[in-house]
């Protein structure tokens, strides 16, 4: 059963997406919060498998939040969706760089908030459909951190190869197609790249990806 923690200071917003998801044979809601500060209170208490958090909230916003958890070695485990209302929401790439898995548009379609529960507890990063590589690579592009490009040499070749492909947003049914491997073996290289690189999920190794100029903005291999 896949637990979630619901944050969001909009009463009807919960209530919605608590009907879709506990409607699931293999999702439940553990818990709600109406405010960042009480949403890493019930994390740290209830070990959620995914936590839907808004990034606009009173007493802490979700970014804050989301540091927090992402922070957290006991919540290593614990995967966070950010909600925004834009897709073009300035903070997006900052929430991906704190460690979420992903973000949703608010009004984004049932059918995809649950496709979005499952692929984050999966290891997937999860964008909104309408949100492109190109978007991808503007968020990137502000990164104001210094280039991790040293990390890099810890990567075989190929890894680099499969990092790059990552991070221009291919599944790794895509990647097995583009390097003429089999998904399995896709999945292995990305989840040893993860490892070597100390990235949390897929995510994070797609940021990694722009900060070690590996890729570059507007770049589709």
């Amino acid at each position: 059963m896949i637990r979630v923690l619901l944050a969001d200071d909009q009463s009807l917003v919960r209530a919605g997406f608590r009907a879709l998801l506990d409607a699931q044979p293999d999702i439940e809601v553990a818990a709600e919060a109406a405010d960042g500060a009480e949403a890493v209170r019930r994390i740290r208490e209830l070990r959620p498998d995914v936590v839907l958090m808004d990034i606009r909230m009173p007493a802490l916003d979700g970014l804050a939040a989301t540091r927090q958890v992402t922070g957290d070695a006991g919540l290593k485990d614990v995967r966070v969706v950010m909600l925004t209302t834009f897709e073009l929401d300035e903070y997006v790439f900052e929430a991906i760089r704190s460690g979420a898995s992903g973000f949703l548009v608010k009004d984004t379609e049932p059918e995809e908030l649950l496709r979005a529960v499952r692929a984050v507890v999966a290891g997937d990063a999860l964008l909104s459909p309408g949100v492109t590589r190109r978007l991808i690579s503007e968020f990137a592009s502000r990164s104001k951190e210094p280039a991790a490009a040293g990390a890099l040499a810890r990567l075989t070749e190929r890894e680099r190869e499969v990092m790059a492909l990552v991070g221009i947003g291919l599944s790794n049914e895509e990647i097995a197609r583009r390097l003429v491997v089999s998904p399995l073996t896709a999945k292995t290289h990305v989840s040893r790249t993860m490892v070597k690189l100390g990235a949390r999920d897929r995510a994070q190794l797609v940021v990694l990806a722009y900060e070690s100029g590996l890729v570059r903005p507007g770049w589709l291999g």
